[in-house]
């Protein structure tokens, strides 16, 4: 068999393994920050991919866009209008999460809270608030304890960089999902997001963990990537998944058209590979969710 035969029947294979697999839901609602201060690592890409293939096999996923640019808002298939209720409008006040959010037209299980480029300046008008590390958290926190609907996942898309909105999310979720690029680069910037997540647990929210890192961008042709994803292996062992994110032409164009690769092209290499990510990371839930419950009673008794 040729290599591109073998690739073809390698991709069928797991395809069709997914399509035989029931994804576990969670005991507890999830709430994960996909950070990166590094741009083009593939942070928005990955969270609107995850929410997607989770909710592909029948999770309830809420997808916050803190990102002022916006992509992941576009690439779930909303279309940004003048007078759009956005994230902006839930941290200033104005309106909650119920108010604002809307539904991917491609997952009946996904619904998305989106951004606009009025969150640049969001930092500077939020700098005097006396609780303004709290104001999605607050928001967040109402919604879920109040809605109809039960969230299985909620994932909070934040921007490269790390100021007010990423400390906004990272005080509303539990968890971070850390994508990696598969470049040297890549590992000097994971430890200074490292070390800033570590303040955040210090200063502001003590229950929060890092319970996922993916390599993206994987090209399994170069030496360069295998090291990568060994020394991060190495080095963060339990939470780096298995599956790795192979670079992808539909990956980049499926946001074009306004979609993720899960439904642009669902059975290619890009939407098999972050389905996969989507299952190792719904299998893990237990063991997440005690973390984040250990970390809680341990602070508790201290």
């Amino acid at each position: 068999m040729t290599s591109v035969g073998a690739e073809i029947a390698n991709l069928s294979s797991r395809y069709a393994a997914l399509q035989n697999i029931t994804f576990p839901k969670p005991s507890a609602t999830r709430l994960i920050a996909v950070a990166n201060q590094k741009g083009g690592v593939g942070k928005t890409t990955t969270t609107v991919n995850v929410a997607c293939a989770l909710a592909e096999y029948g999770a309830q996923v809420l997808v916050i866009d803190m990102d002022p640019q916006g992509n992941a808002t576009t690439a779930l298939g909303i279309v940004r209008e003048q007078d759009m209720r956005t994230t902006y409008d839930v941290i200033e006040g104005r309106y909650g999460i119920e108010e604002v959010k809307l539904p991917c037209k491609y997952f009946k299980t996904l619904d998305v809270v989106p951004a606009s480029i009025d969150l640049s300046g969001a930092e500077l008008e939020l700098a005097n608030l006396p609780d303004r590390n709290q104001l999605l958290n607050n928001a967040l926190s109402y919604f879920l304890e109040n809605s109809k609907v039960h969230y299985d996942y909620v994932f909070i898309d934040c921007p490269p960089s790390l100021g007010l909105l990423v400390l906004n999310a990272m005080c509303s979720v539990n968890e971070v999902l850390i994508p990696v690029q598969a470049e040297y680069y890549a590992l000097e910037g994971l430890q200074q997001l490292l070390h800033t997540i570590s303040l955040v647990q210090e200063n502001y929210n003590h229950n929060l963990i890092v319970s996922t890192m993916v390599i993206t961008m994987f090209d399994k042709r170069t030496l360069l990537s295998q090291e990568v994803y060994e020394e991060v292996k190495q080095h963060y062992p339990k939470i780096v998944l298995k599956t790795t994110i192979p670079r992808s032409v539909k990956i980049s164009e499926a946001p074009s058209f306004a979609q993720s690769v899960i439904s642009y092209d669902s059975r290619g290499a890009g939407s098999i590979a972050y389905s996969e990510a989507a299952l190792e990371i719904a299998e893990r839930s237990q063991r997440v969710l005690k973390a984040i419950d250990k970390r809680h009673v341990d602070r508790e008794n201290k």
